[in-house]
């Protein structure tokens, strides 16, 4: 296992957990090798470096850590679980899962090894795992000083934000998805999988699901005067969609063009200028996991309908489970597949599996 974690997140409460929570993972039967980040992209480069190398990768630190770690493992095309220890100051992602606030408790779940499935976005060619925002509010959390962070938790990015109001830039676009399409002034914009945004829960709606493939918009109109602002204000802090200043909906997959390159933030860091992005589904499984299952599944039924025909006339008794499981077992020995996953599509423990295997080798 792979444990990395951001040492400053959260008043660097990993300080006082961190020997817990290995003996925990040493328990669960792993090796750890841990790692503290030193910069921003540490996460990420470790996630890469290690994907192929380990079973699990651990990462504790705020949100940007956990999206550096998810970015890492999409680009690599990686099956490999990932876990979280929630340790930032608002923790969305973990507060939309419910995960305990407990770090030692989190550790524990990690080792109930339950995969929850949900959604990862595409932006453009980047990835962001609940949110892609921008406008007001959206640039407070890089901009936000880690102390007042540790300090004030999510207050530290409202009391950012609201100096922020009396200078409310807005961007000329175009909302296009098979829902809806609009096209105005916009001071805000958010397209989340995510039940809380800033630590406040219930911003993008209260039937939230993490994994039905659709990603909650929200889209705000440029106020004309201080009314239209306490409107929409209102509207955000009480979640309820009482005003047309507000553009909310559910979609798959959605387009946005600006007529000036607008400043976007993927799950709280800086995700670069565009004029143009469309967010859509990554093809994932659990959280961070490509769905490799059914590409595996597929690409062994073509050889089991390939060969089966050959298996059963040399008059093997179980001729197509048997060459499911030798491709399976030569899959693993390249590396493509997993002990897990090639046990999960044999229908099988991972004991019966490697059982199974041995006798065919």
């Amino acid at each position: 296992m792979l444990f990395v974690f951001n040492p400053k997140a959260g008043k660097g409460k990993i300080k006082t957990n961190l020997l817990d929570i290995v003996d925990i993972f040493n328990k669960g039967g792993y090796e750890v090798i841990i790692y503290s980040t030193q910069k921003p992209k540490d996460a990420y480069e470790k996630a890469k470096e290690y994907e192929s190398k380990v079973d699990l990768i651990v990462c504790s630190g705020g949100d940007g850590t956990l999206d550096e770690v998810v970015t890492g493992v999409m680009e690599k095309k990686s099956s490999i679980p990932i876990g979280y220890i929630p340790a930032g100051s608002t923790n969305d992602f973990a507060n939309s899962l419910f995960m305990p606030k407990s770090m030692t408790d989190a550790a524990s779940m990690i080792m109930e090894e339950k995969l929850y499935h949900c959604d990862i976005g595409r932006f453009n060619n980047q990835s962001f795992t609940y949110i892609a925002a921008f406008g007001l509010f959206t640039d407070v959390a890089y901009q936000t000083d880690q102390d007042l962070k540790n300090i004030l938790g999510h207050v530290a990015y409202l009391l950012e934000g609201v100096k922020r109001l009396f200078d409310i830039k807005s961007y000329h676009m175009r909302i296009e998805s098979e829902e809806l399409t609009v096209e105005d002034d916009f001071i805000f914009g958010m397209i989340t999988n995510s039940r809380s945004v800033g630590g406040f829960k219930n911003l993008t709606g209260k039937n939230v699901d993490m994994n039905d493939g659709l990603f909650e918009v929200t889209m705000i109109t440029r106020p004309k005067n201080p009314l239209e602002l306490q409107e929409i204000m209102t509207a955000m802090l009480t979640a309820e969609d009482n005003t047309d200043l507000i553009h909310s909906f559910k979609s798959a997959r959605v387009t946005i063009t600006s007529e000036e390159p607008v400043p976007w933030t993927l799950d709280g860091e800086y995700g670069g200028s565009h004029t143009q992005i469309e967010i859509e589904k990554e093809e994932v499984d659990s959280m961070g996991n490509v769905n490799m299952c059914k590409a595996i599944e597929d690409m062994v039924q073509d050889v089991v309908d390939e060969k089966k025909d050959d298996w059963l006339s040399e008059g093997r008794l179980a001729g197509v489970a048997e060459g499911r499981l030798q491709l399976l077992t030569t899959l693993i020995q390249s590396g493509k597949v997993t002990v897990k996953e090639a046990a999960t599509l044999m229908d099988m423990t991972q004991e019966e599996f490697l059982a199974k295997s041995k006798t065919i080798s």
